[in-house]
């Protein structure tokens, strides 16, 4: 079939646009669960992409002679496979031997994935694709935690609370009764200058203004629960003042 030079550039338009707004959509998930790269960083993986492949394929043609100049367009799709690993390399790191980023760095490739598709103009393709990814995002995580798949997770769990009350020994309670288990934990800082807490008291001495130290304290902890409710049983001790799950410890 052939297509008149305008029709041709509303194809192409079409294309980009349905590889930005795909790959936007995969971003969105990954920016929900508050992952290093959301929407921006997977828009532009999934466009770029897209761009690519266009230019391999549509920008070349004033010099194709025949006999002269050959256009292989499946060069630029194998080199975005290889390229887009850079980007995916940076997104995975090791803590305390454990690997994080996966996930997310997997996503970065399937985005290009579907951009390069896109790009080529296999739209049905790169629409299936993206339903996938949130077939597997959501579903899969649900069968684990539903099924003798599930595990017990690791999450690094970091806590502000005021020294010298008693907040380390209810914090480490609460995560037994939620059915966690407390592999250890460290202390990263400890301040009792900058924005310290007042607290007035009267005394048969007068009126005596004391200043409580807080603590921040990292804890690694073990369990298959979620940890929504877990974060606000903590929060809602008087001695803590803030908590919260470090998002690259969970996939």
């Amino acid at each position: 079939m052939i297509m008149s030079a305008e029709s041709n550039e509303w194809m192409i338009a079409l294309c980009l646009a349905v590889a930005l707004v795909l790959s936007t959509a995969i971003g969105f998930e990954r920016q929900v669960k508050h992952k290093a790269a959301g929407m921006r960083t997977h828009a532009l993986v999934g466009l770029g992409a897209a761009l690519f492949m266009v230019i391999s394929k549509y920008a070349f043609t004033d010099v194709v002679v025949a006999e002269l100049v050959r256009l292989d367009p499946s060069r630029v799709a194998a080199q975005i496979v290889s390229g887009i690993g850079f980007i995916g390399a940076g997104l995975v790191f090791v803590r305390r031997n454990k690997v994080r980023g996966l996930t997310t760095a997997a996503s970065i490739w399937l985005t290009a994935a579907v951009g390069t598709a896109a790009g080529a103009g296999q739209l049905l393709p790169a629409v299936v694709v993206t339903a996938a990814h949130f077939l597997i995002a959501y579903l899969y995580p649900w069968l684990v935690r539903s099924t003798a798949l599930g595990k017990a997770r690791h999450h690094l769990m970091m806590v502000t609370y005021t020294d010298g009350a008693g907040a380390l020994r209810d914090i480490l309670q609460v995560c037994t009764e939620q059915g966690f288990a407390v592999l250890g934990f460290r202390v990263l800082s400890s301040e009792s200058t900058g924005n310290p807490m007042h607290r007035h008291e009267y005394s048969d001495e007068g009126d005596v203004d004391l200043v409580e130290r807080t603590v921040e304290t990292e804890l690694e902890i073990e369990g298959s629960p979620a940890t929504g409710a877990l974060i606000g049983n903590i929060c809602s001790l008087s001695t803590v003042l803030a908590c919260e799950v470090d998002p690259d410890s969970e996939q």
